[in-house]
C-alpha cells in the first residue's frame, strides 16, 4: 500500500478496522440480517476495505437514524446514507451511488390522487424517524403533519392514516402485499444515496472516497451490485 493510502487508512480506520454503518431499513440498499446482512452498500464496504488494506466490520442497524447516530457518536467510521442538509453539518458525503424515489402509499379509495394533494390541511403522513423522506418532508410540507415512528408505512395496518411514505421499492411492495392500498402518482423528492464520513477526516480521505464511488459507478460495479441482490441496475447513480 503507498504512502498515501496507509496515511487514509490510519485516518478512515484509527482502530485498523473500518467500522461500517449499514442501514437495513432501505432494502434497496442492504438486505438480509443484522447479524448477516448484503446488498450494495456491504458490496461497497468491503471494496474500501480491500483498497486500504484493513478488515472490515459491518456494524448494522434497522434505520437510517441509528446508522447517522453511529456515524455522528464515532461508533462507525463510513456510512451509507442518503444526502441531506441536516446530515451534511456532520457528515462529508460522495456523490451519490443510487438514486431512488420517494413515494405516497394510501388507502385505496382515498381522494389523494397527486404528490400535491397530500400536503393538505387534516392529512396524517406515516413516515420513518429519521430517514431522508422524514428529514426532507419536515422541510417541505406546509399543510400536512408528519406522525414519525419507526415502522413507517408499516404502521399504517394498525394506525390508519391519510397517507405513508417511503421510498418507492418500499411502499410499491407495502401496497402489493396489502389489499386496500395504492402508491400515489409521482414522487414527492429523488433521494440521492451516497457514502459518507466524519468532517473531522481529512481531506485526502474525502477525496479517496469520492473517487472511488466515481471509479465504482463508471465500472458498472455499483449496477451490478444491484442486480446481485435484486435490485434495479437502473437504480445506479450516473457519473458525477
Amino acid at each position: 500500500m503507498s504512502a498515501d493510502l496507509t496515511t487514509i487508512a490510519r485516518d478512515l480506520a484509527p482502530t485498523g478496522t473500518l467500522r461500517a454503518s449499514i442501514n437495513l431499513g432501505n432494502a434497496v440498499l442492504a438486505q438480509g440480517t443484522l447479524d448477516e446482512p448484503r446488498g450494495v452498500t456491504v458490496d461497497i464496504a468491503h471494496v474500501v476495505g480491500e483498497r486500504l488494506a484493513v478488515p472490515v466490520e459491518l456494524v448494522t442497524f434497522d434505520g437510517a437514524r441509528k446508522s447517522f447516530e453511529a456515524m455522528a457518536s464515532g461508533a462507525a467510521d463510513i456510512c451509507f446514507l442518503a444526502i441531506d442538509p441536516v446530515r451534511e453539518a456532520e457528515v462529508a458525503f460522495t456523490e451519490p451511488y443510487v438514486i431512488i424515489e420517494g413515494a405516497y402509499v394510501v388507502p385505496s379509495d382515498s381522494p389523494l390522487r397527486t404528490v400535491a394533494d397530500v400536503d393538505a390541511e387534516g392529512i396524517r403522513v406515516a413516515v420513518k424517524a429519521g430517514s431522508a423522506y422524514d428529514l426532507h418532508l419536515t422541510r417541505a410540507l406546509q399543510r400536512a403533519t408528519l406522525v414519525r415512528n419507526d415502522e413507517g408505512v408499516g404502521s399504517l395496518l394498525a394506525h390508519p392514516l391519510e397517507a405513508g411514505a417511503g421510498i418507492r421499492e418500499a411502499v410499491t411492495t407495502f401496497a402489493d402485499e396489502h389489499a386496500g392500498f395504492r402508491v400515489v402518482d409521482g414522487a414527492f423528492m429523488q433521494i440521492r444515496q451516497a457514502v459518507g464520513t466524519t468532517r473531522t477526516r481529512s481531506a485526502e480521505s474525502v477525496a479517496f472516497l469520492r473517487a472511488l464511488v466515481e471509479e465504482l459507478k463508471a465500472s458498472g460495479f455499483v449496477a451490478d451490485a444491484l442486480e446481485r441482490a435484486g435490485q434495479r441496475r437502473e437504480a445506479a447513480a450516473p457519473p458525477a
